[in-house]
């Protein structure tokens, strides 16, 4: 009388007909879990279905690998066996085909969801609009004249600069002064030496005082010069 499926050894039965492939105890355990089968439970049942005829076994060892008898199944004939290959040969094409179709449908979903919605839209105009006004409002005032600084402002931050000239220029002569000093004997290449104590010149980081002190109001430039 064959095992009923719903105890051990119909349970492991099934199993091991639906794999149809060589396991062992362990792998039978573990995939029978969802059952709440233990491996000493499962190894008794394909022990004892192995005995009795149900399933077929081989021992390698000490491990005992069990498989389904293959008597049990249909094998088919050459004609069959062509004609399975060439339905599989249709479904794989149908497989292809719907994956290029899925592959098709995402890129016009990404592409749909890069757009921007009437919403967007209507958010980024109104955004620009704003913008376009302050700037218009801006340029009104610039044609009518109106200063956008004050002059006290722009003496404050002429005098800062001013200053700045200032300083950078003392010092520079300070520096030439103390470097034409050291160096007027030195039999060293001067551009090793200056390289080596981690000097930098005005040209070298491409700044020029000339040039930026020609950016002064040319009114304090008479007024410096006087």
């Amino acid at each position: 009388m064959p095992p009923k499926s719903d105890n051990t050894e119909g349970i492991v039965l099934n199993f091991v007909n639906e794999q149809n492939r060589p396991l062992n105890a362990q792998n039978a355990a573990d995939a029978l879990q969802k059952f709440n089968l233990k491996k000493t439970a499962v190894q008794k049942a394909l022990d004892s279905l192995a005995d009795s005829g149900k399933i077929s076994f081989k021992e390698y060892g000490k491990q005992k690998i069990y498989i389904a008898r293959q008597d049990q199944f249909e094998i088919p004939n050459s004609d069959e066996l062509t004609h399975m290959k060439e339905e599989n040969a249709k479904i794989q094409e149908q497989i292809n085909e719907q994956k290029r179709t899925n592959s098709e449908i995402e890129g016009e979903i990404r592409t749909l969801q890069s757009n921007m919605t009437l919403e967007d839209m209507q958010a980024k105009l109104e955004k620009l609009s704003t913008e376009i006004e302050g700037m218009e409002t801006k340029l009104t005032k610039m044609r009518g004249g109106v200063t956008l600084v004050k002059p006290e402002e722009k003496k404050a931050i002429e005098d800062q600069y001013i200053t700045a000239i200032s300083h950078w220029r003392k010092r520079k002569r300070m520096f030439k002064d103390i470097w034409d000093s050291i160096t007027e004997n030195m039999p060293r290449d001067l551009k090793e030496f200056k390289e080596e104590l981690g000097l930098e010149f005005d040209e070298d980081v491409d700044v020029s005082l000339q040039s930026y002190g020609e950016l002064m109001p040319q009114n304090r430039k008479r007024a410096r010069g006087q």
